[in-house]
């Protein structure tokens, strides 16, 4: 964990300029097994300072890859005279920011330096269950993945604090050959938030995983392809989860806004059935800790939820502290950066369509002829809200009950408009936390959603 030497700058921060000072170091570990061979077994990390200062809303930012008090005192002070240049040379009068609350106890995770080792062990281990309980195999890949960020931030008018996010994760991937003689895929994601011991003591749970994923894998080796059209479908969590984080969060995303997405001319507008309501978690969710909880941002502002969409009414943006200011909102904590280099981007947390209160079998006995879409293999949205993603694992719907597995196949819309079909709700939310947002830097997000019946376009062959 980082040795706190930010805090005590905060006496060479200049008057009448607002001013964040981060001390940041990211770590990440890796380990790939294909076919049971070694293929990849890695450790990097990244340490270092970064200063941005405001002055009248005119901002200089300035960052070393080094980590000492003198580099702090560097980057603080060409922060400081980079924010005067620009403010000096402004041809319009600018206002300051609002100041914010200010600081408060904060959870710290630890961040746990495990022996590689035990990674690859893991990994061996899973490697070996796989190989005696999955007989039908082509191919296989197991890969193990740590990553972490370890914040200190120290502001001169919101709060200051330590914060740190550990996350760690076990993916199996499995390949199959169809019925048709043509490979088959699908992975599974075990881990969360928090580090290696959280997670990979008690394996029981995950070779529960394994079984259903190969029993689902082998489903889809006797799959057959889905019928292209507008159909009814049940969209599941993950899937839910995707939509609300590519198809509806980035529109949502205040400076997206500013360059022009769809959801700058619907605010406080119907974007989607009353059932729908949507909100970006910072730290709980549900009454427990959300995966990848965030407790204060990179501007020194306490994380809050942000409700975006309210029974179908879109209601608000996530903002740093410049947006919030010109669209007259609160700024809630979304300003992120994922490296020390990094300036704060407007960015999600645990973005999540809240549960409804029909259950799963009820929702599949009301479709006559349509299908269940469980997960996704990638998918990608504009700012207008068209998306386009592919589904890796899904199922027929005949007479109210499940059939056939699907090959692998897409689905394409227009968020706020197919939204605006959901009619039936699950009572129960599937989360997703193993990805990176990939907005201009990566970043660790959490998504989920419930299942939802409602209309979608979907591809054939």
């Amino acid at each position: 964990m980082l040795k706190d030497i930010i805090t005590p700058q905060k006496a060479l921060f200049a008057d009448g300029m607002q001013t964040v000072l981060r001390g940041h170091e990211n770590r990440s570990r890796r380990v790939v097994l294909l076919k049971g061979n070694l293929v990849q077994n890695g450790r990097s990390s990244s340490r270092g300072i970064s200063a941005r200062v405001t002055k009248n809303g005119r901002y200089g930012f300035s960052s070393a890859a080094s980590y000492t008090e003198e580099d702090a005192q560097a980057v603080l002070r060409a922060a400081t005279e980079n924010a005067a240049f620009l403010d000096a040379r402004a041809q319009s009068a600018g206002r300051s920011y609002p100041a914010l609350a200010g600081t408060k106890a904060l959870p710290l995770r630890p961040i746990v330096d495990v022996e590689q080792k035990r990674f690859i062990d893991l990994c061996h281990t899973v490697d070996e269950y796989v190989v005696a309980h999955c007989p039908k195999l082509t191919s296989r890949t197991v890969v193990y993945t740590e990553d972490s960020q370890d914040k200190i931030i120290v502001s001169s008018d919101a709060a200051s604090g330590h914060v740190s996010y550990p996350r760690c994760y076990l993916y199996v991937m499995m390949t199959a050959e169809s019925k048709a003689g043509v490979p088959v895929e699908l992975f599974k994601a075990f881990g969360g938030g928090g580090s290696f011991e959280d997670h990979f003591i008690d394996l029981e749970p995950l070779y529960r995983g394994v079984d259903e994923l190969y029993g689902r894998l082998m489903d889809k080796a006797e799959g057959v392809w889905a019928e292209a059209g507008v159909k009814t479908v049940i969209l599941g969590g993950m899937m839910g989860g995707m939509l609300a984080h590519e198809a509806v969060g980035h529109t949502v995303e205040a400076d997206l806004v500013l360059g022009g997405s769809v959801a700058g001319p619907n605010l406080h507008k119907r974007v989607a059935s009353d059932l729908v309501t949507l909100v970006d978690y910072a730290h709980t969710a549900f009454g427990e800790t959300v995966p990848l909880p965030v407790y204060l941002d990179d501007e020194g502002t306490l994380a809050q939820d942000v409700t975006l969409i309210q029974n179908g009414i879109l209601t608000g943006y996530m903002n740093n502290r410049e947006t919030a200011q010109h669209f007259g909102m609160t700024p809630a904590g979304n300003a992120r950066a994922w490296t020390y280099a990094d300036e704060p981007l407007i960015r999600m947390r645990n973005t999540a369509i809240l549960p409804g209160k029909d259950s799963l079998s009820d929702m599949i006995a009301s479709i006559d002829d349509g299908y269940y879409l469980i997960d996704s293999s990638n998918g990608q949205a504009d700012l207008t809200g068209e998306f386009m993603f592919g589904v890796s694992l899904g199922y027929e719907i005949k007479k109210g009950k499940l059939g056939r597995a699907l090959l692998d196949t897409t689905v394409s819309g227009i968020a706020f408009e197919m939204l605006k079909t959901v009619d039936m709700v699950s009572d129960r939310v599937t989360w997703s936390s193993s990805g990176f947002c990939g907005k201009k830097q990566p970043m660790p997000v959490g998504m989920a959603g419930p299942e939802m019946r409602l209309k979608i376009s979907i591809g054939g062959r």
